[in-house]
């Protein structure tokens, strides 16, 4: 839709620096943008002010050169019928205008074909594996991984409507120091339910769910030497269920302790040592990651034959690419900045593309309840979890509000806000939206002929929303370019706000019939639009509220 019509004026544009032999001066990709205010067309473009610079003359005048054999070119493609007028407009930009008919057949293409008219074919069915949460089974879900949550899902729902193949993925960290501390954590608070008063160490795990799971093993008469896994098994099932609640699902749970077992750990470190990047050094296996910008070399497996954490993650990237996957994207928290560059050099190698692997740093959220911070601790368990909130707001409003900043930004989550049934809450306001046009096509008289007459939609609001509704394109190619869904949710308020505008101004029902049927198609429109980038966001769609 809009986006080819985008594409298809690149070409033409850069064509047209060729014919006057400037495209070697500009070896630069032309960009068009949406102009941010619409009176300014509906493509723009600065490349006569980046022109003026090369070639010493007036963008103005460069526009003007352009303009004449652009409306030469034109004529010749298939936008022929598109493009109404082309301006110079302010210091030098050069301003696309399209037909309105052009808006009319994309409307109609919304009506006729529904989502299958949004989607896109960017991933080329491209194998992707994405991998987020990730959180060890040592307690509840945090806000942290919340957000990480909803950011993984909503990236992969929309990944899979651009047309990759993609697989959702769960790094299990099932074994190692901190499944022995949950046990004894375990243990300890067991000996206190016997009446033993026990010191307990600062770095075990203190909160109450401790308690809980040690009323169950000594219920069930677990073993001391089994309080570790069973323990860990007992809070993954609290993992998987909060997950669920909160609509976010797995292909795979990819268990650490099942990879240990299988040898690939020792076929990565063969592979390594093969290709000159591991070496024995004061009784420890380094890992000569420096080799591919790492600031120093790693340790693999210690001087006393323990592995470090790394020698797992090396083992475990390395089977992402064996099962076929060409491309890799991680979700992590803040605290696994500096692990990027050891986890890239192990992927170069082991001989692949580190391009291929797209580490995502998910910021923290930080909370506020009755304008107060919510202070939070895993250790002590003094934290607000995803169950918390999930109680006090609801799945939708959980997801809106984690997706509402850039995951590259912190997250102010003000839950009093999340609650609010007004304008005021951004997720009520997009669902209202949804929900009013669900009211409006409930009282509709009949269904749409098939004679719409859409060129009666000629109202400044009719047209916004319709050129607000070709935006989803541009929008979704941006969140898949950027591998952050943020975007998407500025979108949907800005529809909801479009939508809402010609509703209060021109009325729908009422009209003469060919006018009431092109508004009652407009508003159709607007409902399979919202009703896609609801979906994507993992967002429910009230027909009432």
């Amino acid at each position: 839709m809009s986006k080819n019509i985008q594409e298809e004026l690149v070409v033409i544009v850069e064509r047209c620096l060729a014919l006057v032999g400037w495209a070697q001066l500009y070896p630069e990709k032309v960009l068009l943008d949406l102009p941010t205010d619409s009176r300014f067309g509906d493509f723009t473009t600065n490349l006569a002010l980046k022109l003026s610079k090369l070639l010493k003359r007036s963008p103005r005048e460069i526009a003007a050169q352009l303009i004449t054999l652009l409306e030469q070119e034109i004529p010749k493609t298939a936008l022929k019928d598109s493009v109404s007028q082309i301006k110079v407009e302010g210091v030098g930009f050069l301003n696309f205008y399209l037909h309105k008919n052009y808006f009319y057949q994309q409307l109609n293409l919304i009506l006729t074909q529904g989502q299958e008219a949004l989607k896109l074919d960017l991933g080329k069915k491209r194998k992707v594996l994405i991998e987020f949460v990730s959180a060890n089974p040592t307690g509840i879900l945090s806000v942290a991984h919340a957000r990480q949550a909803a950011v993984g899902d909503c990236l992969a729902n929309i990944l899979n409507f651009s047309g990759f193949d993609l697989q959702r993925e769960y790094y299990l960290n099932d074994e190692g120091n901190q499944i022995n501390i949950l046990g004894k954590s375990v243990a300890l608070r067991l000996k206190e339910l016997q009446g033993k008063k026990e010191e307990f160490p600062e770095n075990y795990y203190q909160g109450d769910y401790i308690y809980d799971i040690a009323k169950v093993a000594q219920e069930e008469k677990i073993s001391e030497a089994a309080l570790g896994d069973f323990a860990a098994g007992y809070i993954l099932k609290l993992i998987k269920q909060e997950l669920l609640d909160f609509g976010v699902s797995f292909d795979c749970w990819y268990s650490q302790k099942e990879l240990a077992q299988s040898g690939k750990v020792e076929i990565a470190f063969a592979k390594l040592k093969e290709r000159g990047f591991l070496y024995n050094q004061d009784g420890a296996l380094w890992f000569k990651s420096s080799a591919f910008g790492d600031d120093k070399d790693r340790v693999v497996v210690k001087s006393d034959g323990s592995q470090t954490y790394l020698a797992p993650d090396i083992a475990y990237h390395e089977d992402k690419f064996a099962r076929g996957f060409s491309g890799l994207i991680n979700l992590w928290g803040p605290d696994h900045h500096g692990y990027i560059n050891r986890i890239k050099a192990a992927v170069s190698a082991l001989g692949h593309n580190p391009e291929a692997l797209s580490i995502i740093i998910v910021q923290l959220a930080t909370i506020y309840r009755n304008g107060e911070l919510v202070q939070m601790s895993t250790r002590s368990g003094q934290y607000i979890s995803l169950r918390e909130i999930l109680d006090e707001v609801g799945a939708d409003a959980a997801r809106f509000f984690f997706l509402m900043r850039r995951t590259s930004s912190h997250l102010d989550f003000d839950l009093e806000v999340a609650k609010k049934q007004s304008a005021e809450n951004p997720v009520y306001y997009v669902q209202y939206a949804y929900a009013r046009i669900c009211s409006i096509l409930r009282s509709s008289p009949g269904k749409f002929s098939q004679a719409l007459n859409l060129s009666l939609l000629v109202e400044k609001e009719e047209l916004g929303v319709i050129k607000k509704l070709l935006e989803l394109e541009a929008v979704l190619n941006i969140c898949v370019v950027t591998s952050d869904p943020y975007m998407l949710t500025v979108y949907l308020q800005e529809l909801a706000e479009s939508f809402h505008k010609f509703y209060d101004l021109h009325r729908v029902l009422g009209q003469s019939d060919e006018l009431t049927q092109a508004r009652l198609a407009l508003v159709q429109g607007v409902k399979i639009v919202l009703a896609c980038g609801l979906e994507l966001l993992g967002i429910s769609r009230p027909e009432k509220m």
